[in-house]
């Protein structure tokens, strides 16, 4: 049977993948979120993962306002990065394991969610850039990957309960693979940030504090605020807390063992956050 390593969890603003770029890691403003991540290449080379189920939001290469599902799940052999506009560099392409897509969309089907299955589908920085943070500088990604793209842009979303049972079903589909594989759970976005709007540039520690402080022993506390609630504490796009909710659905213990984490203000207009946890 497969086992689940563990689940990591970070941010995506593609000004991280600008520094990346610029090679501005070392710099003041970004050395202390970059600080982070030394513990993350350590983990991962210890746990040496070769699966990552990877929850994420997409922001525009394969969905758009006319036409956006709730989750979507790739089913993909290769899933290639496309240019966003952002002036990054095209990463690396990823290797789909096809057959796990196929046994998770199954499983969930019967579990009765309603997914948009994506036989073909492209990834943005919200997947690539924490890659490229969790293993810089290799010549091929050292996983293949499933893709989870959660809906957090346009209204209504699911709910964070929702999200949570997603993952949850996600880890009942996983517990009855008969694959060997090793597999690291990764859940990418927020935390806390608004774009737009008159509180463009919010953030609000208080929030992300009480979101990591709860998500490795009781993430069902995640699940209590109604998205509207959600949106006030955390921004309008710090609701991609929900990639990490379902994430944290998907390691499938009660109360997971919580190993690192960083948190750093501001990233661009972002809180930026990292964390690791294993099933306790």
């Amino acid at each position: 049977m497969a086992e689940i390593v563990g689940a990591y969890f970070t941010s995506h603003v593609p000004a991280i993948g600008g520094a990346i770029h610029k090679g501005l890691q070392q710099e003041p403003y970004w050395k202390p979120f970059f600080d982070g991540y030394q513990k993350v290449h350590e983990w991962l080379a210890q746990v040496k993962p070769d699966v990552a189920i990877v929850f994420n939001n997409d922001h525009g290469l394969n969905f758009f306002l006319d036409k956006m599902p709730t989750f979507a799940v790739g089913a993909a052999a290769e899933y290639h990065n496309a240019d966003e506009g952002w002036g990054l560099p095209l990463y690396k392409p990823f290797a789909g394991h096809t057959e796990l897509s196929w046994h998770i969309i199954n499983s969930l089907v019967e579990d009765e969610f309603d997914i948009t299955t994506c036989q073909k589908m492209l990834v943005d920085h919200a997947l690539s850039i924490p890659f490229e943070l969790a293993w810089p500088d290799v010549a091929a990604w050292p996983v293949k990957i499933v893709p989870f793209a959660i809906n957090t842009v346009q209204h209504p979303l699911p709910s964070a309960k929702r999200c949570l049972a997603l993952g949850q079903a996600v880890n009942k589909a996983l517990q009855s693979w008969t694959g060997g594989e090793r597999i690291v759970i990764i859940g990418t976005g927020g935390l806390s940030h608004q774009l737009d709007g008159e509180r463009a540039g919010y953030i609000n520690p208080e929030y992300d504090t009480f979101c990591m402080d709860n998500l490795s022993g009781n993430p069902a506390a995640l699940t209590h605020d109604s998205i509207h609630e959600m949106v006030r504490k955390a921004g309008t796009q710090g609701v991609e807390v929900l990639n990490w909710i379902a994430a944290r659905g998907a390691l499938g213990v009660e109360a997971a063992t919580e190993i690192h984490r960083n948190y750093h203000i501001p990233i661009s207009n972002t809180a930026a956050a990292t964390m690791l946890m294993e099933p306790a």
